[in-house]
């Protein structure tokens, strides 16, 4: 293990206070979300029943380029921010490359992630509008677990619908979620008219985070003084991880570089957008030509060969019609231990960058997103969860490239998360218990031809 690892870190007075807003910035800006009965597009007055009116603002911004964080919100982060940026010369060592790897690491969260940027946010917004219950959904429990801490440090009840197969891989993520005070409830349940519809027609279903997403909102639609909360996906969840990657630029201006190649992890797109925005707008300016990778798992490739059409961001067809690259909103995917990545389809921004080619996609297999966690964890000293493993997989891919070519690039990835509470994951892996997932061209034609061709 490396000894030589150096540390970025920031001053107080260096944290970033405002978040970055790319819709003001994009040149070819996301198609409307629309409502599913009239197939007219959204106002921001039509989310708020659904979300506190800052949020749903939030959403549908596409003018304001920074929009301030509030100082209640500040005085939060700073119990972790800002995290740190570290030189993975341990890793380069072992890659025997000439590219410089560089990691955010927000494991360091008090949750282990980076969720907990947007949890703390959506908490403060749905507090200050007088809300007194909040719901949401979980893949791996990530998100779940960021929440709780935040729904407990602004006095607010919270139900969780945590995707089944996760309740079951990773019970102490839901322990975590408990003892900050949350209910959590394995999705499908019996306790929504969804759930209930699911398990009647599929007893042994497993759960996918667009059916905890339906449960989420059918309760909280249903609940006196509730609102709802997303962890992904949605434009005011990337705006508020934009803070990963503001940090990220000062820290990067202290190491003396600028990265070649920006990666994160892919499932709905909230780390690969917190830390890639704001590098990003110095592309579409024109002034930098980085590439931007989003590592994505082979078992749910919505953006390596998903369709870009509308389509539901549930299973039930509760939300809105987002135009999204998407697998089919009743796609079952695998029951991989990347739980966070199980997601069918991607954000209107993440899509509309795709389709622009200013953003890349690759998808990787889930043993060779085990084998690089591990990897990562003998030369740097952290065991990264499942998800982050995808970005590093794909960052070793690239530092092994610029070996190839006998080119120096600077690769910078974000370190999502720890997986400390994943050694079940990994405990399989090393007993030769894991296997791949891919699917076939036909599972995903019969899955995305159902979809409406609104495009």
């Amino acid at each position: 293990m490396s000894t030589k690892t150096k540390r970025f870190i920031l001053p107080e007075s260096e944290i970033p206070t405002a978040w970055y807003n790319i819709v003001a910035d994009m040149k070819n800006k996301p198609l409307p979300v629309l409502n599913p009965g009239t197939k007219q597009p959204l106002k921001a007055e039509d989310w708020y029943p659904l979300f506190a009116k800052d949020l749903a603002d939030q959403e549908m911004n596409q003018t304001d380029r920074f929009i301030e964080i509030p100082e209640e919100v500040r005085e939060l982060y700073k119990c972790y921010r800002s995290t740190p940026l570290v030189r993975a010369y341990g890793l380069e060592k072992a890659l025997d490359t000439p590219a410089h790897i560089y990691f955010k690491n927000e494991s360091v969260s008090p949750v282990g992630s980076h969720k907990l940027n947007s949890a703390l946010a959506q908490a403060y917004y749905c507090k200050k509008e007088g809300t007194t219950n909040i719901t949401t959904e979980t893949g791996a429990g990530q998100w779940g677990a960021a929440l709780s801490y935040a729904a407990n440090a602004f006095g607010l009840e919270l139900a969780v619908y945590m995707v089944k197969i996760s309740y079951e891989q990773k019970p102490y993520r839901r322990s975590i979620m408990q003892t900050y005070g949350a209910q959590v409830i394995a999705s499908p349940s019996m306790s929504t008219k969804a759930g209930r519809k699911i398990l009647t027609e599929h007893p042994n279903y497993q759960g996918s985070l667009g059916t905890a997403i339906s449960e989420a909102i059918e309760l909280a639609m249903q609940t006196p003084n509730c609102k709802y909360t997303l962890g992904s996906v949605l434009n005011h969840v990337s705006l508020h991880q934009t803070i990963i990657g503001l940090e990220a630029e000062k820290q990067m201006a202290m190491a003396g570089e600028y990265p070649d190649i920006v990666i994160a992890c892919f499932g709905g797109g909230s780390n690969f957008s917190g830390i890639a925005y704001p590098f990003l707008r110095h592309k579409i300016s024109g002034e930098k030509d980085t590439r931007f990778i989003a590592a994505e798992p082979a078992s749910c490739p919505k953006l390596t060969r998903g369709v870009f059409q509308y389509d539901f961001g549930d299973e039930a067809g509760y939300t809105p019609l987002i135009p999204m690259f998407t697998l089919g909103h009743d796609f079952a995917p695998a029951n991989i231990h990347a739980g966070g990545l199980r997601y069918h389809g991607a954000g209107a921004i993440i899509s509309q960058l795709k389709r622009d080619n200013l953003i890349e996609a690759v998808d990787i297999m889930q043993l060779d997103s085990f084998k690089a966690g591990i990897l990562f964890a003998q030369t740097e000293g952290i065991i990264p969860a499942p998800e982050s493993s995808h970005a590093i997989a794909a960052t070793i891919n690239e530092a092994l490239k610029a070996k190839e070519e006998g080119k120096q690039k600077t690769i910078l990835f974000n370190l999502s998360g720890h997986g400390l509470i994943d050694m079940t994951a990994y405990d399989a892996y090393l007993s030769d218990d894991l296997t791949n997932y891919e699917l076939s061209d036909e599972i995903i034609k019969a899955n995305t031809c159902k979809l409406e061709k609104l495009i």
